[in-house]
């Protein structure tokens, strides 16, 4: 199995890059959340010009945050300035537009965004709508400007499960999930994915890889598996889920009712200590600050054994080899993390692991 790695944008960020490409690592991502993290093309524009070698991604990108005109135009800014390099994540927005107060879009829209983005990137026209006008758009540079010559791999986020993988079928893209640690779920979205892409017609020179963004702890000898240093290393995944629980607990059919008791009860605790409640208009604003950063000390009973054990990679060398193994199995071709507390010491044991 190849080896990611997923940070948050902001200077210096190319630095990370470089060591990650000395490692032996297939990609580096960053995260598009707009009011939580710095801006990923920015940053890429920087790692791009700092590699040679390892792909860049944008992990990922919406239709409810960038046109499509807009996003094409990065992308294939980026991709002149590191040719055949660039991976580009879709979804619905799912975090990014919560930590604004809104809903993420539809699969749907998520499907047109994507077909125009690889026809834009490859250099075709597309259909570009504002309300009832419809114009074909394309890109209109002469020189080097962009380059839609390189092809750009596309991945869709499958956080709506089968729907998501329906687009990646009808598409011909890849896939990449969020702490989707059961091999009978890739399965499902593989076997989804195949379904829908029968009869599609495939991009020249496109990829249907399958990625996994996790984070990962080897444990020392005789080390408490949830201890301090594995909740530390973990939290930051738990915690996310732990948000999006409280922020859509008053919603119908809310995600926090597949919770158990104890889960749930977290949910609450979370909710009280960011100073919030579930149905507040403005909890975004409490309860997405440090997305995905390292968790404070005082917030480590949050982060329960049994989601923990649910979204992360805890275990020994050989128990560790064991899930990534029937992970790749199950079609997983890459295991991306995201560390948070030393990043260069994180993803050399990584490497070390999945040699």
């Amino acid at each position: 199995m190849r080896a990611g790695v997923v940070v948050a944008a902001q200077p210096g960020v190319e630095e990370l890059a470089v060591q990650a490409e000395e490692l032996g690592f297939h990609s580096f991502w960053l995260n598009d959340t707009p009011m939580v993290h710095g801006d990923p093309f920015v940053a890429l524009s920087l790692c791009a010009k700092a590699t040679s070698r390892i792909k860049l991604g944008i992990g990922v990108t919406s239709p409810a945050l960038r046109s499509a005109p807009a996003a094409a135009s990065g992308l294939a800014s980026l991709n002149a300035l590191a040719p055949g390099r660039i991976i580009c994540g879709v979804g619905t927005g799912n975090t990014a537009r919560r930590t604004l107060g809104m809903r993420p879009t539809t699969a749907a829209t998520l499907e047109d965004f994507t077909a125009a983005l690889q026809d834009l990137c490859a250099g075709r026209a597309t259909e570009y709508r504002e309300g009832d006008r419809v114009r074909d758009i394309r890109f209109l540079h002469t020189g080097a400007h962009v380059n839609t010559a390189d092809p750009i791999e596309f991945v869709v986020a499958a956080l709506l499960g089968p729907k998501a993988a329906a687009v990646a079928g009808h598409r011909g893209t890849g896939l990449i999930s969020f702490g989707l640690l059961d091999p009978t779920a890739w399965h499902t979205l593989h076997d989804a994915r195949r379904r829908a892409a029968q009869g599609a017609s495939r991009e020249p020179g496109s990829r249907s890889d399958s990625y996994l963004i996790a984070s990962v702890h080897i444990l020392k000898e005789n080390e408490d598996p949830h201890g301090d240093a594995a909740r530390d290393a973990t939290g930051h995944v738990v915690m996310s889920l732990l948000a999006f629980a409280a922020d859509t607990a008053a919603d119908r059919h809310a995600f926090v009712g597949q919770l158990g008791p104890e889960e749930r009860e977290a949910v609450q605790r979370y909710l009280d200590r960011r100073g919030t409640t579930a149905t507040a208009p403005d909890r975004h604003t409490k309860l997405y600050p440090n997305y995905l950063g390292r968790i404070a000390p005082e917030d480590r009973d949050l982060v329960l054994p049994s989601l923990m054990n649910t979204l992360a990679l805890v275990g020994t060398r050989d128990e560790l080899l064991t899930r990534t193994t029937a992970l790749e199995q199950a079609g997983v071709d890459e295991l991306v993390i995201q560390p948070v507390i030393d990043p260069p010491t994180e993803m050399a044991q990584l490497v070390e692991l999945l040699a």
